[in-house]
Protein backbone atom coordinates (compact mmCIF):
# COMPACT_ATOMS: atom_id res chain seq x y z
CA UNK A 1 0.00 0.00 0.00
CA UNK A 2 1.21 3.48 -0.90
CA UNK A 3 0.55 6.17 1.74
CA UNK A 4 0.13 9.81 0.73
CA UNK A 5 0.09 12.59 3.35
CA UNK A 6 -2.17 15.26 1.90
CA UNK A 7 -1.20 17.82 4.53
CA UNK A 8 2.48 17.48 3.65
CA UNK A 9 2.40 17.10 -0.13
CA UNK A 10 -0.75 18.87 -1.32
CA UNK A 11 -3.79 18.13 -3.44
CA UNK A 12 -2.30 18.82 -6.85
CA UNK A 13 0.50 16.33 -6.25
CA UNK A 14 -1.97 13.74 -4.93
CA UNK A 15 -4.22 13.85 -7.97
CA UNK A 16 -1.30 13.93 -10.40
CA UNK A 17 0.17 10.88 -8.68
CA UNK A 18 -3.13 8.99 -8.81
CA UNK A 19 -3.69 9.93 -12.46
CA UNK A 20 -0.27 8.54 -13.30
CA UNK A 21 -1.53 5.10 -12.30
CA UNK A 22 -3.51 4.93 -15.55
CA UNK A 23 -0.34 3.53 -17.08
CA UNK A 24 0.80 0.01 -16.20
CA UNK A 25 1.53 -0.04 -12.48
CA UNK A 26 1.66 -2.39 -9.53
CA UNK A 27 0.82 0.44 -7.10
CA UNK A 28 -2.86 -0.38 -7.02
CA UNK A 29 -3.74 0.38 -3.38
CA UNK A 30 -3.40 3.87 -1.95
CA UNK A 31 -4.05 5.43 1.45
CA UNK A 32 -4.62 9.17 1.78
CA UNK A 33 -4.07 10.55 5.28
CA UNK A 34 -4.84 13.99 6.70
CA UNK A 35 -7.53 14.93 4.14
CA UNK A 36 -8.99 17.50 6.58
CA UNK A 37 -12.04 18.18 4.41
CA UNK A 38 -10.05 19.10 1.31
CA UNK A 39 -11.96 19.54 -1.94
CA UNK A 40 -11.57 17.55 -5.18
CA UNK A 41 -9.74 14.57 -3.70
CA UNK A 42 -9.25 11.70 -6.17
CA UNK A 43 -11.13 13.36 -9.04
CA UNK A 44 -10.92 12.18 -12.63
CA UNK A 45 -9.40 8.79 -11.93
CA UNK A 46 -9.29 6.31 -14.80
CA UNK A 47 -7.50 3.20 -13.54
CA UNK A 48 -8.51 0.06 -11.61
CA UNK A 49 -6.91 1.25 -8.37
CA UNK A 50 -8.18 1.48 -4.79
CA UNK A 51 -7.96 4.76 -2.88
CA UNK A 52 -8.70 4.82 0.86
CA UNK A 53 -9.23 8.30 2.26
CA UNK A 54 -8.73 8.29 6.03
CA UNK A 55 -11.05 11.10 7.06
CA UNK A 56 -13.75 13.39 5.72
CA UNK A 57 -13.61 15.21 2.40
CA UNK A 58 -14.92 18.46 0.93
CA UNK A 59 -16.55 19.18 -2.43
CA UNK A 60 -16.51 16.79 -5.42
CA UNK A 61 -14.53 13.89 -3.98
CA UNK A 62 -14.19 11.11 -6.60
CA UNK A 63 -15.90 13.20 -9.25
CA UNK A 64 -15.79 11.81 -12.81
CA UNK A 65 -14.54 8.48 -11.49
CA UNK A 66 -13.81 5.65 -13.93
CA UNK A 67 -12.72 2.15 -12.87
CA UNK A 68 -11.34 3.12 -9.46
CA UNK A 69 -12.68 2.22 -6.02
CA UNK A 70 -12.63 5.24 -3.70
CA UNK A 71 -13.43 4.54 -0.04
CA UNK A 72 -13.93 7.53 2.24
CA UNK A 73 -13.57 6.64 5.91
CA UNK A 74 -15.56 9.66 7.02
CA UNK A 75 -18.19 11.97 5.54
CA UNK A 76 -18.22 13.74 2.17
CA UNK A 77 -19.13 17.27 1.14
CA UNK A 78 -21.32 18.33 -1.80
CA UNK A 79 -21.08 16.57 -5.15
CA UNK A 80 -19.35 13.35 -4.12
CA UNK A 81 -19.02 11.02 -7.14
CA UNK A 82 -20.50 13.71 -9.38
CA UNK A 83 -20.60 12.58 -13.02
CA UNK A 84 -18.94 9.25 -12.27
CA UNK A 85 -18.78 6.78 -15.14
CA UNK A 86 -17.82 3.47 -13.53
CA UNK A 87 -16.11 2.00 -10.51
CA UNK A 88 -17.24 2.21 -6.89
CA UNK A 89 -17.36 5.02 -4.33
CA UNK A 90 -18.10 4.19 -0.68
CA UNK A 91 -18.79 6.80 1.99
CA UNK A 92 -18.72 5.48 5.54
CA UNK A 93 -20.39 8.58 6.97
CA UNK A 94 -22.89 11.09 5.60
CA UNK A 95 -22.94 12.81 2.21
CA UNK A 96 -23.90 16.42 1.58
CA UNK A 97 -25.96 17.81 -1.31
CA UNK A 98 -26.27 16.30 -4.82
CA UNK A 99 -24.35 13.10 -4.16
CA UNK A 100 -23.93 11.16 -7.39
CA UNK A 101 -25.28 14.00 -9.51
CA UNK A 102 -25.41 13.24 -13.27
CA UNK A 103 -23.67 9.90 -12.68
CA UNK A 104 -23.57 7.74 -15.82
CA UNK A 105 -22.48 4.45 -14.24
CA UNK A 106 -20.77 2.73 -11.36
CA UNK A 107 -21.95 2.33 -7.78
CA UNK A 108 -22.13 4.91 -5.00
CA UNK A 109 -22.71 3.58 -1.47
CA UNK A 110 -23.50 6.01 1.36
CA UNK A 111 -23.58 4.28 4.72
CA UNK A 112 -24.99 7.30 6.55
CA UNK A 113 -27.54 9.84 5.33
CA UNK A 114 -27.55 11.86 2.11
CA UNK A 115 -28.69 15.47 1.96
CA UNK A 116 -30.89 17.16 -0.65
CA UNK A 117 -30.85 16.35 -4.37
CA UNK A 118 -29.16 12.99 -4.02
CA UNK A 119 -28.97 11.48 -7.51
CA UNK A 120 -30.11 14.62 -9.31
CA UNK A 121 -30.15 14.02 -13.08
CA UNK A 122 -28.66 10.54 -12.63
CA UNK A 123 -27.99 8.82 -15.95
CA UNK A 124 -27.25 5.20 -15.13
CA UNK A 125 -25.49 5.25 -11.77
CA UNK A 126 -26.60 2.99 -8.92
CA UNK A 127 -26.85 4.79 -5.57
CA UNK A 128 -27.45 2.89 -2.33
CA UNK A 129 -28.10 4.96 0.81
CA UNK A 130 -28.23 3.15 4.15
CA UNK A 131 -29.94 6.09 5.86
CA UNK A 132 -32.24 8.90 4.70
CA UNK A 133 -32.18 11.25 1.70
CA UNK A 134 -33.21 14.89 1.64
CA UNK A 135 -35.64 16.85 -0.50
CA UNK A 136 -35.63 16.78 -4.32
CA UNK A 137 -33.66 13.55 -4.48
CA UNK A 138 -33.62 11.94 -7.95
CA UNK A 139 -34.86 15.19 -9.51
CA UNK A 140 -34.93 14.63 -13.31
CA UNK A 141 -33.38 11.20 -12.80
CA UNK A 142 -33.05 9.63 -16.24
CA UNK A 143 -31.83 6.07 -15.61
CA UNK A 144 -30.20 3.95 -12.97
CA UNK A 145 -31.31 3.02 -9.47
CA UNK A 146 -31.63 4.89 -6.18
CA UNK A 147 -32.05 2.71 -3.09
CA UNK A 148 -32.99 4.40 0.19
CA UNK A 149 -33.05 2.19 3.26
CA UNK A 150 -34.41 5.00 5.42
CA UNK A 151 -36.83 7.84 4.63
CA UNK A 152 -37.05 10.29 1.73
CA UNK A 153 -37.77 14.01 1.95
CA UNK A 154 -40.09 16.25 -0.07
CA UNK A 155 -40.54 16.01 -3.85
CA UNK A 156 -38.88 12.66 -4.39
CA UNK A 157 -38.36 11.93 -8.07
CA UNK A 158 -39.65 15.27 -9.32
CA UNK A 159 -39.80 15.27 -13.15
CA UNK A 160 -38.34 11.78 -13.24
CA UNK A 161 -37.71 9.89 -16.48
CA UNK A 162 -36.93 6.16 -16.34
CA UNK A 163 -34.83 5.73 -13.19
CA UNK A 164 -36.04 3.28 -10.53
CA UNK A 165 -36.42 4.47 -6.93
CA UNK A 166 -36.67 2.00 -4.04
CA UNK A 167 -37.51 3.35 -0.58
CA UNK A 168 -37.94 1.26 2.57
CA UNK A 169 -39.14 4.04 4.87
CA UNK A 170 -41.59 6.89 4.47
CA UNK A 171 -41.67 9.43 1.66
CA UNK A 172 -42.61 12.94 2.76
CA UNK A 173 -43.99 13.78 -0.69
CA UNK A 174 -43.59 12.78 -4.33
CA UNK A 175 -42.53 15.27 -6.96
CA UNK A 176 -44.26 16.02 -10.26
CA UNK A 177 -44.98 12.90 -12.33
CA UNK A 178 -43.52 10.50 -9.74
CA UNK A 179 -45.83 7.73 -8.55
CA UNK A 180 -45.65 4.51 -6.58
CA UNK A 181 -45.36 1.50 -8.90
CA UNK A 182 -45.78 -2.23 -8.60
CA UNK A 183 -42.88 -4.29 -7.28
CA UNK A 184 -42.69 -7.16 -9.74
CA UNK A 185 -40.34 -10.17 -9.45
CA UNK A 186 -37.78 -8.55 -11.76
CA UNK A 187 -37.61 -5.52 -9.46
CA UNK A 188 -37.10 -7.75 -6.42
CA UNK A 189 -34.18 -9.36 -8.28
CA UNK A 190 -32.65 -5.98 -9.18
CA UNK A 191 -33.05 -4.72 -5.61
CA UNK A 192 -31.62 -7.90 -4.11
CA UNK A 193 -28.44 -7.39 -6.14
CA UNK A 194 -28.24 -3.70 -5.21
CA UNK A 195 -28.65 -4.38 -1.49
CA UNK A 196 -25.94 -7.03 -1.64
CA UNK A 197 -23.56 -4.68 -3.47
CA UNK A 198 -24.31 -1.94 -0.98
CA UNK A 199 -23.69 -4.14 2.05
CA UNK A 200 -27.25 -3.64 3.31
CA UNK A 201 -29.02 -6.23 5.47
CA UNK A 202 -32.50 -4.96 4.52
CA UNK A 203 -34.95 -7.28 2.76
CA UNK A 204 -36.15 -6.27 -0.73
CA UNK A 205 -39.75 -7.08 0.21
CA UNK A 206 -39.66 -4.19 2.70
CA UNK A 207 -39.28 -1.59 -0.06
CA UNK A 208 -41.71 0.31 -2.28
CA UNK A 209 -40.85 1.24 -5.85
CA UNK A 210 -41.40 4.69 -7.37
CA UNK A 211 -41.04 5.86 -10.94
CA UNK A 212 -42.42 8.00 -13.72
CA UNK A 213 -46.12 8.28 -14.53
CA UNK A 214 -44.93 9.42 -17.99
CA UNK A 215 -47.35 12.33 -18.08
CA UNK A 216 -44.66 14.94 -18.73
CA UNK A 217 -43.11 13.28 -21.78
CA UNK A 218 -45.19 15.15 -24.36
CA UNK A 219 -46.30 18.76 -24.42
CA UNK A 220 -50.05 19.19 -24.10
CA UNK A 221 -51.31 22.56 -25.46
CA UNK A 222 -54.22 22.61 -23.02
CA UNK A 223 -51.77 22.87 -20.14
CA UNK A 224 -50.47 26.18 -21.49
CA UNK A 225 -53.73 28.04 -20.87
Amino acid sequence: MQTFDLAADGLRTLNATLHAQAEATNQTVWEVINPKGSHAIAVGLDAPIEVNVKGSTGYYCAGMNKQATVHVHGSAGPGVAENMMSGTVIIEGDASQYAGATGHGGTLVIKGNASSRCGISMKGIDIIVHGNVGHMSAFMAQSGNLVVCGDAGDALGDSIYEARLFVRGSVKSLGADCIEKEMRPEHIAILTDLLERGGCDAKPEEFKRYGSARELYNFKPDNAY
